[in-house]
Order: structure tokens, then C-alpha cells, then sequence
């Protein structure tokens, strides 16, 4: 039943949503759902680590401890995105700055779309990490899809439009092609389980007789798999939409994608590395998430030293680490998933405050660039500059923050999986991102003062930043017991031996 809370909850606030033509109303039941989607997600959790996976609806809604742990961690990026969203639209409804005074205002309509869109792109997120069939995960991934499409279309500008339609056509091409790992899939089962019961395309029952699948089928499967899903993670080649809709879409929307659709999609991508690791070994796979995720943070290393705007900046250290968490999956063993799941949790608190800090800083200012005079913005904005500074350290990897122990997890996984080579290349990659991402935030929060006045813009833009700054500094020192026993047990389900 908490399952099905858990989805019911955002699916109908977006229908509410739908018919309000009031914009405190609509800010209400937004908030409302992001408060009861976090409270049934932990909700869910607890009953998992109490009594294990829980169904629903004779197998059709499953969650286990990697489906409990997404599940979380989607809900809280919703909830901290909520408040924020609210100050960020009001600020967005008032005067807009780009160099002088436009007294055009955001028009109810398209807030109604913002208040009904994305409670449903939370509803098909959620659906993605609960969903037992691997048919029924594919159509939710298609739906956050086809939600968050018409969120980068927000604005309506020319280069918003353009990043939709690459988004687009690129999501649509990687998704089809997940699709045709999930029928090969079914495909390979077909043999061993029979094709009479919808239940067969189960995770849950897949799993347990995936050794007897057809080899030759699974190694295809899992290379459409880990195109598409992939391409919805922003794994290189694969990754060139993340730019340009992270540029482009509100700041609240991009929180979201940056973390709870990365997330969902290495989920997705996750279970087929179980399927084919059990039918083929692990050493298939894990080759391929070792290129893909190596190539990956290589890829980042270049844009992000030679960048000239804050939120592309951000954009390719979300596929730097995509491609780290791609690595560590494919180190395999009992450290691989371990750091994974670890880098995701802490990722998904870190890199929405850095959102949140670079959407006050462009309110701010008018623009998003590192080269137009921008610096100095310490002395306009006292709690996002230092607190973007903050997040900087953190989301690079600097001890004694989170993404440190994360980092250095992975590392431990390489050398026991005796990947000395990779490794040494991470380290190098990991150390020239720091080195562009730390020089290009320095430059932005220091410097002389730039003119610009003074001041926060509001609470509901403030305390999420400020919030979201304690908690992760506290991470960098505690790990709630709860926590870590959730990301032990999903890590337990990625681990697969020779």
C-alpha cells in the first residue's frame, strides 16, 4: 500500500495542479506533494529494512533495498526543490534583470505548467525505481522524458526550444534503444520461463533464472541497455543533450534531472548489469561501464577547464559523475556497487545546492557567464557565494567531504578488482576537474565588488540553500545508521562474483 502512496501522491497533486488558475494555490499543493512524496518514501524505506521487499498488486509494484534507496533520494531531491521553486518563480514573476528594468511577468498558464509538470515528472521517476517490469520501467523512463521536455521549453526562447528538440531526439533514439534490450531480454527468457504470464519480464523473477539465459542474446541486450539508459544518464558519447537543456531549463527543473533522473537511469541500467553478469559473468559488462565510465569523466575534463558559463559548468560535472558511478559499477566486486551507491547518495545532496546557488547568482546578475564581469559576488550575495564555494569543495571531492569517501571507495574497488591503470587515470581526470571547476567558482565568488546591489532575495530561496549546506557538512562526518544499512543492502543486490 506505501508503494502505492508513494506514487498516488505526486500523480494526483499534478492533476490538482491542473485545473488551478490560482499561483499561491498551485505553490501549495506542489509543497504539500513533495512533503508526502518524502514522507512515504521514508516510509518505504523503513519497511524495507524492517521486513525486507515489498510488493504490491501481485508483484507488479516492487521495491527492494536498491529500489527503497532511489526511491529516497528522488523524493528528497523533489522536497529541497520545492520551497526553492517557489522563490525562484516569484522572483521570476517580478522585474527580470538583463541589463535594464522588463516589466514582463510569467503568465499564470505556464506556471500552471511548471506546478503540473513536474509533480508528474516526480511520478514517473518514482514509478521507474518501483516498477517490478522491465517494460513498465522502460515507459516510466519514456515519461520523464516526455515531462521534462516541455519543462526546458519553459521560457520559450529559441535556444530553450533547441535544446528540447535535441533532447529530444537524442532521449528518444537512447530510450528506443533501451526498449529493444528490454524485448531481448525477453527474448532470452523466453525458453526457460515461457511467455504465458506478463509476471515473466519481473525483475524479480528474471533474476533468479537468469544463468540458463541465451549468452548470445544478453550480450546484445546489455549494450542497447547501456546505450539507452546511458544516454539518459548523459554517459559519453551519448551525453551532448545535458549542456544545452541544463542551460536552458529553470533551475529547479535542472536540480532535478541532474541528480533524480541520473539517478533512475544508472538504477535502470543497474538492474541489466545484474541480469547479464548472472547469465554471462561479470567481466562482460564491467568492461564495457569501465569504458563508458572512464571515457565519460574524460570527456568533462576539457569543457569543464576551458568553460565560459556557470551552468554548462555544472552540466558536465553531472556527467563527470555519471561516469564516475559508471566506473565504479563496472569495478564490480563488494566495494564497486558500494561506492557507487555511496557517490550517488551524497551526489544527490551536493549538487542541488550548487543549482540553486548558480540560479541565485543568475537572477542576480541577468546572465549565466564566467567571463561578463560576474566575479566578485561575495559581496552582493553573503550566503549563496560562500555556500556555492562550500559546494564546490564538496561535489569535487575534497576531504573531509562525502564525495571524498565516496571517491576513495571507488578507488578501493579499482585496486581490488586489480584495474591499477584505470585507476591511475581516474586520479589524474578527478585532479584536473578540481583544478578547472575550484579556479572558475574561485573566480566567481572573489574579486572586487561588481556594482550590483546587495542582499538575498527571499526565504524560500535562502533556507534551502542554507539548509542544504548544513547537511552536507554533516554527511562529511556522519552517516545516519539507517542510511548506510539501506545503501549496504542495495549494494548486496549489485553484487555479482565470478
Amino acid at each position: 500500500m506505501i508503494i502505492l502512496a508513494l506514487l498516488l501522491i505526486p500523480l494526483l497533486a499534478s492533476a490538482i495542479t491542473a485545473a488551478m488558475r490560482n499561483p499561491r494555490r498551485m505553490e501549495l499543493v506542489y509543497l504539500l506533494s513533495a512533503v508526502g512524496s518524502f514522507a512515504a518514501a521514508v516510509w518505504l524505506a523503513g519497511e524495507v529494512l524492517r521486513s525486507g521487499p515489498v510488493a504490491w498488486g501481485n508483484g507488479f509494484l516492487y521495491a527492494d533495498h536498491l529500489s527503497a534507496l532511489v526511491a529516497l533520494l528522488t523524493a528528497f531531491v523533489y522536497l529541497v526543490s520545492a520551497p526553492y521553486a517557489i522563490g525562484y518563480f516569484r522572483q521570476e514573476a517580478k522585474d527580470h534583470a538583463s541589463g535594464e528594468i522588463i516589466d514582463e511577468k510569467i503568465p499564470s498558464s505556464r506556471l500552471r505548467l511548471y506546478y503540473s509538470l513536474t509533480p508528474l515528472f516526480g511520478f514517473s521517476m518514482l514509478l521507474v525505481v518501483v516498477a517490478n517490469n522491465l517494460g513498465v520501467m522502460w515507459v516510466a523512463a519514456e515519461g520523464t522524458t516526455l515531462a521534462s521536455i516541455f519543462l526546458v521549453t519553459f521560457y520559450n526562447r529559441r535556444n530553450s526550444l533547441e535544446a528540447a528538440w535535441k533532447y529530444a531526439i537524442l532521449g528518444g533514439v537512447g530510450l528506443s534503444m533501451a526498449l529493444f534490450g528490454t524485448v531481448l531480454v525477453y527474448y532470452a527468457s523466453y525458453p526457460i520461463l515461457g511467455g504465458e504470464n506478463v509476471s515473466n519480464l519481473n525483475w524479480s523473477v528474471l533474476v533468479d533464472s537468469a544463468p540458463r539465459f541465451d549468452k548470445t542474446v544478453m550480450r546484445l541486450a546489455f549494450i542497447l541497455a547501456l546505450l539507452g539508459y546511458g544516454t539518459k544518464a548523459g554517459l559519453a558519447p551519448m551525453h551532448t543533450w545535458k549542456p544545452d537543456a541544463y542551460s536552458e531549463a529553470p533551475v529547479p527543473v535542472v536540480a532535478l534531472m541532474a541528480t533524480a533522473v541520473l539517478d533512475c537511469a544508472l538504477y535502470a541500467l543497474a538492474r541489466f548489469y545484474v541480469l547479464t553478469a548472472r547469465c554471462l559473468g561479470p567481466a562482460f559488462a564491467s568492461q564495457l561501464l569501465i569504458l563508458f565510465g572512464l571515457l565519460t569523466i574524460g570527456i568533462a575534463v576539457p569543457f569543464i577547464l576551458q568553460q565560459r558559463s556557470y551552468r554548462r559548468l555544472l552540466a558536465y560535472s553531472s556527467i563527470d559523475h555519471g561516469g564516475i558511478m559508471a566506473l565504479s559499477l563496472g569495478f564490480g566486486g563488494v566495494l564497486g556497487p558500494l561506492g557507487m551507491l555511496l557517490h550517488m547518495t551524497f551526489h544527490s545532496v551536493t549538487k542541488p545546492l550548487l543549482f540553486f546557488c548558480a540560479g541565485n547568482f543568475q537572477q542576480h546578475t541577468g546572465n549565466d557567464s564566467l567571463k561578463r564581469g560576474t566575479g566578485g559576488l561575495l559581496h552582493t550575495l553573503p550566503v549563496s557565494a560562500p555556500m556555492f564555494l562550500l559546494a564546490t569543495l564538496a561535489v569535487t571531492g575534497t576531504p573531509p567531504f562525502s564525495m571524498f569517501q565516496s571517491e576513495f571507495t571507488v578507488l578501493r574497488a579499482g585496486f581490488a578488482a586489480q584495474h591499477i591503470g584505470v585507476v591511475i587515470v581516474f586520479v589524474v581526470l578527478v585532479v584536473a576537474i578540481f583544478c578547472g571547476f575550484f579556479y572558475h567558482a574561485s573566480q566567481l565568488v572573489f574579486g572586487a565588488p561588481n556594482g550590483l546591489p546587495r542582499g538575498e532575495f527571499s526565504r524560500w530561496k535562502t533556507w534551502p540553500v542554507i539548509g542544504l549546506s548544513l547537511l552536507v557538512v554533516l554527511l562529511g562526518f556522519w552517516l545516519p545508521a539507517p542510511l548506510y544499512a539501506l545503501v549496504e543492502g542495495a549494494a548486496r543486490i549489485l553484487e555479482v562474483h565470478p
